[in-house]
């Protein structure tokens, strides 16, 4: 028995269904939720099934959560999509249930779950819905917002097919999605708009980058910066690209500024490996795209070092 058809036996043995991804949602944690909840709806009609976490923010398009009280949670199953470590689930209710299940495409750093499904190489963990719907088919019934959640959880990680995330499988799963009747033309485009406060933001992102000469770079968005162009962090995920577009920019770091004082941390990368530098502030994530904070500007300095010395030695390599 795979992993996934031994998740489906687990789906199969309870009532009531609980679904939580990642605190700060992107489209792929709200995909792979939402898809995953779509599928099993439709396919389990009796079966109550809810979606949990906190605000979706501008992304409520793709789907809102549902409201939920601790005593829903006596003999349920929880399932936590896209969610790297326990500390990161949106929901801290998520513990309350009979069984845990994880599925999630992240290094899988600090397991949890009595059910882990753990695929590094998959693109999203929309793909890894889509897989789970695939191989027990006879058993699930697909939806067309279902494949919209999945479609857009799979384009936003693979930054619309651009980064080395992406497979051949990636590209099939996606013409399998597209066989669907929802609209991905213009859910690519509203996927890429942003408001007129994110295009002023962005070139305040290109004034102020620090770069060297070995293709490191880093931009520094200070709560003085934020409140210029009226923009929370919540709403900084659109800028996170925007230095790789550069040629010869290798590797990344945008600083923002906290309301505590702390700096949370995205990183990137077009090869050096970045995940390292995480995990030794406070964080984690992929080989090319990570997280992590910094707790003043001193450790803000440090990471920039850090960043400098790998892509040194991954041109000199």
């Amino acid at each position: 028995m795979t992993i996934s058809q031994e998740i489906l036996k687990e789906i199969k043995q309870y009532d009531t269904i609980m679904i939580h991804r990642h605190q700060s949602p992107d489209p792929d944690a709200l995909g792979s939720q939402g898809g995953l909840g779509e599928i099993l709806k439709a396919s389990f009609p009796k079966k109550s099934i809810y979606l949990v976490g906190g605000p979706v923010n501008d992304l409520d398009y793709l789907v809102t959560m549902d409201d939920v009280s601790d005593e829903m949670y006596q003999d349920a199953l929880v399932i936590v999509t896209d969610t790297a470590n326990a500390p990161r689930i949106s929901g801290e209710q998520y513990y309350l249930g009979k069984k845990l299940i994880k599925i999630d495409h992240h290094p899988d750093d600090e397991p949890y779950g009595d059910l882990s499904w753990v695929n590094t190489q998959a693109s999203s963990t929309s793909e890894l819905i889509y897989d789970f719907y695939e191989e027990n088919k006879e058993n699930l019934v697909m939806t067309d917002n279902a494949a919209r959640l999945l479609y857009a959880g799979i384009i936003g990680d693979t930054g619309r097919f651009l980064y080395p995330g992406t497979t051949s499988h990636t590209l099939w799963v996606a013409s399998q999605l597209l066989t669907y009747d929802f609209d991905a033309a213009r859910l690519s485009r509203y996927m890429d708009e942003v408001d007129e406060k994110i295009s002023r933001l962005s070139g305040y992102i290109y004034e102020n980058m620090v770069s060297d000469e070995n293709g490191a770079a880093m931009v520094l968005l200070t709560q003085d910066a934020l409140k210029e162009f009226d923009v929370v962090d919540s709403e900084t995920p659109a800028i996170i690209p925007l230095p790789g577009k550069i040629r010869g920019i290798l590797s990344w770091a945008i600083f923002v500024e906290q309301p505590e004082g702390f700096f949370r941390v995205r990183l990137r990368s077009k090869g050096p490996v970045i995940n390292g530098i995480a995990k030794r502030h406070h964080g984690g994530g992929h080989p090319l795209a990570s997280g992590a904070n910094a707790k003043d500007m001193d450790e803000v300095e440090e990471i920039f070092e850090e960043i400098k010395t790998i892509v040194s030695e991954y041109k000199i390599s």
